[in-house]
């Protein structure tokens, strides 16, 4: 059925051209297509050898009438889909446990943050372990930027496949737009191409995030389904940020996943009725500036094995981070003006410091000095207005 959808828009067309299309074993497509033949759905228009491969093919009347009725009962027509039970093999044997995360690794991840060692001390243990973690504290220190950083620690890569089939019923998980390829030598023939190897994934979804999104998608128009973004997130990492401010209540997406968090398993359901289990793989962060006491509580908490604040930076990390923002942006690096900016408004207007601020206000001193057709540089004018600019009145 899936070769005769793939065919109706192919025109003429030889073995090896469904083969790519469907992604199985010229061997197997070569019997479906000699079964396709002697049911007259598709014919022989000619021949530059007397081997099976060089034949052209061609769908007749026939053959394009029954390829759109399947097209009537689903609409997808991608590579061939793998059954459950493999799918949740494969996922088991590439499972997030089974890392190895190093020292060395984490703190070439990140290198190119302001950390404070006894943070990167707490963060290795916690990537290494595959548990979820509570990543919080104050708005603008960093929490989003380190749970993508984690994405990065995780090594290796892992195969996905287009599709798996439940029940008869198809389901998309591999998403170009949040998995990444990875380029590899070109696949054998004994190798199973339904499958592509990819980055470990990192999903991220913020706000948005619904209930629904967490079950499967199915499009009434094209009638089979899209995975959850847990599904998409399996071998790899789930990030929640801004956690507390989606469109439904915390605790409701909390109930929504105590069990796959605590046993490793998820629950699905099909429109037909049909419930299956799938595995729950992957790192889940839950990244917020809200008092984690006031969204959850302490049932839920106790399931995230680690619960790491991310607080404002010191004076030192501070002037670290503004130099490391001002090498970047070509901007030569002034101590007395940070001297100055600390104690004229910092301390005088009584603001903590924040991870974000060195890069938000030498941005400001770029945008002025790029308007004006000036070289952008650390001084009191620069410092005044990047401040009057960033800072709502105090």
């Amino acid at each position: 059925d899936l070769i005769m959808k793939h065919i109706l828009y192919m025109g003429d067309f030889k073995i090896a051209e469904v083969a790519e299309h469907v992604k199985l074993p010229h061997s197997i497509v070569d019997t479906a297509l000699e079964i396709l033949r002697r049911e007259k759905f598709i014919e022989v228009k000619g021949a530059t050898e007397y081997t099976r491969s060089t034949y052209n093919f061609t769908i007749t009347g026939q053959g394009k009438n029954h390829a759109n009725e399947l097209l009537e009962i689903c609409r997808y027509v991608g590579p061939a889909p793998v059954p459950l039970d493999v799918y949740k093999n494969l996922v088991e044997v590439q499972t997030i446990k089974n890392i190895i995360v190093n020292e060395e690794t984490v703190q070439e991840a990140f290198s190119h943050l302001i950390l404070s060692p006894r943070l990167l001390r707490r963060l290795g243990p916690a990537i290494s372990s595959g548990k979820a973690m509570f990543i919080y504290g104050p708005a603008g220190n960093g929490k989003t930027t380190i749970a993508e950083t984690i994405g990065n620690v995780l090594p290796g890569t892992v195969y996905m496949p287009h599709a798996i089939i439940v029940g008869g019923q198809i389901i998309t998980i591999f998403d170009p737009v949040n998995h990444i390829p990875v380029n590899s030598e070109p696949a054998a023939e004994h190798t199973d191409q339904r499958w592509i190897k990819i980055k470990r994934p990192v999903i991220m979804t913020g706000g948005e995030l619904t209930l629904k999104t967490l079950d499967l998608d199915f499009n009434a128009i094209s009638k089979f389904y899209e995975a959850s973004l847990q599904m998409k997130a399996n071998n790899g990492l789930f990030i929640v940020d801004d956690f507390g401010r989606q469109q439904m209540d915390p605790q409701s997406l909390l109930n929504r996943w105590i069990v796959p968090l605590e046993r490793r398993t998820d629950f699905m359901t099909l429109h037909t009725g049909m419930k299956f289990d799938i595995p729950f793989d992957q790192i889940v962060i839950f990244a917020t500036n809200l008092e984690p006491k006031n969204l959850v509580d302490e049932a839920f908490l106790r399931r995230i094995r680690y619960k790491i604040k991310i607080d404002h930076p010191s004076e030192d990390e501070y002037e670290a981070i503004f130099i490391k923002v001002t090498e970047a942006n070509g901007i030569p690096y002034k101590r007395d003006m940070l001297d100055y900016l600390i104690k004229h408004y910092y301390k005088k207007f009584g603001v903590k410091f924040n991870a974000c601020h060195p890069r938000d206000i030498v941005d400001h001193i770029i945008d002025d000095a790029h308007y004006y057709n000036r070289t952008a540089g650390m001084n009191k004018e620069s410092i005044d207005i990047a401040w009057e600019n960033y800072f709502v009145e105090m």
